[in-house]
């Protein structure tokens, strides 16, 4: 790359991880380099592998092609339900990402669960965030904490939960018509 894209590419590293309140040291502790190399590659003093590059995109919840697009604004945007990214899940279930890349200081799912459908099996956990569950419509069980000791809560339309997502939770719909759930995490986890 020549040295003025190597500045544009290294402002935009920097627009985002300032973004994401992330220090230098940060970002390069998650992207595996020297503190010293991010900034130089912020100041567009050096250049990167895409190997690199991949693992710093990752850290900062992007892809590498996220780094490269200088048409996309940093500020508001505008996503229609037919255009949100779909997540894979377990069979009969649906999940999408709302908030959009870069993750800054929150991530909002939706998710439809077919009659009989779940997150899965067993329990997960993500991370150590607070987790917030809003069921739209339909109803569906959480059960939060290990299997042999995991309490359960239907939640009907308009009903609320918010836990750790260090906490072990499944979501089940054991009801006869799909059910819809948002699910607000904050700060972003690194799976959900």
């Amino acid at each position: 790359m020549t040295e003025p894209e190597n500045a544009r590419l290294g402002a935009r590293i920097r627009a985002y991880r300032t973004m994401r309140r992330m220090t230098v040291r940060a970002l390069a502790a998650e992207a595996k380099a020297s503190a010293s190399f991010i900034s130089q590659l912020e100041r567009g003093q050096t250049s990167s592998s895409i190997g690199m590059l991949r693992r710093i995109a990752s850290a900062l919840g992007l892809t590498v092609a996220d780094l490269f697009n200088e048409e996309e604004e940093l500020g508001h945007r505008v996503v229609r339900r037919e255009s949100r990214p779909e997540l894979r899940t377990s069979p009969g279930t649906r999940k999408f990402l709302i908030s959009q890349r870069p993750l800054q200081n929150v991530e909002v799912y939706v998710a439809e669960f077919d009659p009989g459908s779940s997150t899965g099996d067993e329990p997960y956990t993500h991370g150590d965030s607070q987790e917030i569950l809003l069921v739209l419509r339909g109803q569906v069980t959480l059960w939060l904490g290990s299997d042999g000791s995991a309490a359960a809560h239907l939640l009907r339309p308009g009903d609320s939960v918010e836990y750790r997502t260090s906490l072990p939770h499944r979501v089940a719909n054991e009801r006869d018509e799909t059910a819809e759930v948002v699910w607000v995490v904050s700060p972003p986890t690194t799976s959900v």
